[in-house]
């Protein structure tokens, strides 16, 4: 008899970012089993963030299987500070060095709580249940608003000693590039999230549709209609990309990238001129033939990979994960 009933432990999945603050229980096969959602306070002090994940970790603990919870695992826009427990997100202005880990514990009533950045959690996840399952040696990357990645070495996330492990967006591609606002200059993320490549077209001439929002889905809308324009924009992304990709199998020889993220939705007109850049990049034989392939998991790649982070760091075996 199983002391924890049919589906075993749980975890309590916290995806923390700019937009959403998303909970959900999550089961040693990655299913899903509860979900709590609110959204992130924009402009406003720490307290008020930190209520918001204080109301979804207050629903996740009124569903009848929160008994089965053994831990909870955040996967949070970064920085992260794993090794203090803290976070000073970018895009959350209010939480600087904010306590998270120990705020999350008291809320969760003393469970034991995992922090890793986002690019990490999706990582695992994808590593888990996703694109990446079966590789040992793999880069995960969410093209977005910004960028992110995690790695896989040896068959194990490797979080690195604070949780930013694999963190490719700042990795700089362009030397004398534009600054960027982490401080460094030609960050791939200048160049290839979605905010960028939607800059990049505007600065080129290209307009959106009356009414349209110029956002990166809408330069590929019009990058499929063959504007020109939208297709440069599309191409210097993806040649970015490629170039980062080429240097982290370089570095680490992985076997495999996967991207995910609404940038990645433009399939073929983000993939097709990555795959050709990254020939004239990753030329060593060992890099040379790395596969590129899109992410499985979709939106709750962060939640189902900040449980995986989580059952990986405890060893809880009934999530089939080794260290």
């Amino acid at each position: 008899m199983q002391p924890f009933g049919a589906t075993g432990p749980l975890v309590a999945a916290l995806d923390i970012g700019g937009t959403k603050i998303a909970g959900a229980l999550v089961d040693g096969e990655g299913r899903l089993l509860a979900r709590a959602l609110r959204p992130t306070p924009v402009g406003l002090d720490g307290e008020v963030v930190m209520r918001a994940v204080t109301e979804v970790l207050t629903e996740l603990r009124a569903d009848a299987q929160w008994p089965k919870a053994v831990a909870v695992g955040i996967g949070s826009a970064g920085p992260v500070d794993a090794v203090h427990g803290t976070v000073s997100p970018v895009n959350v202005p209010g939480w600087r060095d904010f306590p998270l880990v120990a705020r999350v514990a008291e809320e969760a009533g003393g469970l034991p709580v995992v922090l890793a950045g986002d690019g990490v959690a999706i990582t695992a996840a994808e590593h888990w249940q996703g694109a990446a399952r079966g590789y040992d040696n793999a880069l995960c990357m969410v093209v977005s608003t910004g960028i992110g990645g995690g790695l896989v070495l040896g068959g194990t996330l490797l979080p690195g000693p604070t949780g930013n492990a694999g963190h490719i967006g700042h990795i700089s591609v362009d030397l004398d590039g534009e600054l960027c606002p982490c401080g460094s200059r030609g960050c791939i993320e200048r160049i290839a999230s979605g905010p960028n490549i939607a800059r990049r077209a505007l600065g080129g001439g290209w307009q959106p549709p009356i009414g349209v929002d110029p956002t990166a889905e809408a330069v590929a809308e019009s990058a499929r209609a063959g504007h020109p324009v939208a297709l440069a924009s599309f191409d210097r992304a993806a040649q970015a990309l490629a170039a980062g990709i080429a240097a982290t199998a370089t570095l680490v020889e992985i076997h495999v990238a996967v991207i995910g993220g609404g940038v990645a939705n433009a399939g073929p007109l983000l993939f097709d001129p990555l795959r050709d850049h990254l020939t004239r990049y990753a030329t060593l034989s060992f890099a040379a033939s790395i596969e590129v392939a899109p992410a499985k998991l979709g939106t709750d790649a962060g939640l189902v990979g900040a449980a995986a982070a989580a059952a990986q760091a405890l060893h809880l075996d009934a999530f089939g994960l080794t260290r």
